[in-house]
């Protein structure tokens, strides 16, 4: 369990946790014991009020000096005591503040990412060494974040700035590492494979920009051209010198177990499984995030068109566990409840995939007011079926706003459970 505590109560032996931006502070971790005054210090200098920080794992405070004896007695204000409906309006508040605030943490460590992505991209052609230690910072900084207490949810974001390519690679890199986090992918292992899927499209740098997206109106040699982007991503690697399973990544990302992938239509057993991963979510991303918005599927039907049509391009074991950790209705899928009401998933967690935390379509509430409601605390409600956004009313659509480009972030949910339906 964590709690939050003020900056300014912070004390040696604490052990804290620092939610910033990837590089918004000094220290090699995020997760850490504080050791000296200065350490101290340093946090306070970040900006930020109140951190979270881990009793259990922290040292026990220094015994208190007895205080010395009272002159006098101050008699103390009276405790406020609220009537029913101001307290629970002030609870209500304090939620939705919660929820806004983890939102914002993850759009803001998102797109952080991806400008770090993109400045790791310009630097592949000139200093490919520096660009490759700098994709091991990413994903060192991304698996660090993942090692926060409490459980992962997969979580939709607003839509996301900037080109398309860098959400794409840093989607198909948080949905691998979480994916293979949940299969027990050693440390080491995660490492070189978050490595290879933030890279897995290195190789498109090289490609003009119509190509940059496989289309359904490509020439045979447009096509030709599209696939040799794997070749050139490998021929990056090399000149970053990656490891071999980064390498594999990168090469293997396009081959499918039924072994009509590209560029060498090998089987299952000849596919790396960090590979497996990043080619099953790469699959995912493309059939959401397609070329052209009208031929992409959503979070629903992606998933469950590759259930249901294409279980033996993939991975069983893998497909299985991928569908528990982004759920029957992934982020982003717009539903109806069995009360009929329409609502937006908005994150799940892989313990409880049929539960998802959903946005409401609620009238007397104005959407920015509404608070996600947690399925998982509501046994009689749950989700009748999944709808595209033309089968919602027109103010449904308005409300919810669905994502035209759908991104992926994780995140651990400490929000104050809502459980008003």
């Amino acid at each position: 369990m964590t709690e939050t505590v003020d900056v300014s109560a912070l004390r040696v032996g604490m052990f804290v946790h620092l939610d910033v931006g990837w590089m918004a502070h000094p220290f090699p971790l995020s997760s850490f014991k504080i050791a000296s005054a200065d350490q101290i210090r340093t946090i306070q200098g970040l900006g930020l009020q109140r951190v979270r920080w881990s009793p259990e794992r922290s040292d026990p405070p220094p015994e208190a000096t007895p205080p010395l004896p009272a002159v006098a007695t101050v008699e103390q204000p009276a405790e406020e005591v609220l009537d029913p409906a101001e307290q629970a309006r002030r609870e209500q508040a304090a939620r939705l503040a919660a929820q806004l605030a983890a939102m914002r943490q993850c759009d803001r460590q998102f797109n952080e990412a991806c400008r770090d992505l993109r400045r790791l991209h310009d630097a592949v052609a000139l200093d490919p060494l520096r660009a490759r230690d700098s994709a091991q910072q990413l994903t060192r900084a991304m698996l660090e974040k993942m090692l926060v207490e409490g459980e992962l949810c997969v979580r939709v974001l607003s839509e996301p700035h900037g080109d398309r390519h860098t959400a794409h690679a840093m989607n198909v890199a948080v949905v691998s590492l979480l994916l293979a986090r949940v299969l027990g992918f050693k440390p080491e292992d995660l490492q070189e494979l978050g490595t290879g899927a933030l890279l897995h499209d290195i190789g498109k740098l090289e490609l003009p920009d119509r190509q940059r997206l496989l289309r359904d109106d490509f020439t045979t040699p447009e096509l030709a051209h599209y696939r040799e982007h794997v070749a050139m991503g490998v021929s990056h690697g090399r000149r970053m010198q990656l490891s071999p399973t980064a390498m594999l990544v990168i090469a293997q990302h396009h081959e499918l177990a039924d072994a009509t992938g590209y560029p060498t239509g090998v089987g299952l057993d000849k596919i790396a499984p960090a590979a497996r991963v990043v080619a099953m979510v790469n699959h995912y991303d493309n059939l959401c995030n397609a070329a052209t918005i009208a031929r992409s599927l959503t979070p629903h039907e992606a998933l469950s068109r590759m259930f249901a049509q294409a279980r033996g391009k993939f991975d069983a074991v893998m497909l299985n566990a991928f569908i528990r950790l982004m759920g029957i209705y992934p982020p982003g899928s717009l539903v109806q409840l069995s009360d009929d009401r329409y609502a937006m998933v908005m994150s799940v967690n892989s313990a409880r995939p049929l539960k998802p935390r959903v946005l409401v379509f609620d009238p007397g509430v104005s959407s920015e007011q509404a608070l996600h409601l947690n399925l998982e605390l509501v046994p009689d409600l749950g989700i009748r079926r999944s709808l595209r956004s033309d089968q919602l009313p027109g103010r449904a659509v308005d409300y919810l706003a669905p994502r035209q480009r759908v991104t992926y972030y994780f995140d651990v949910e400490n929000a104050p459970e809502q459980e008003t339906v």
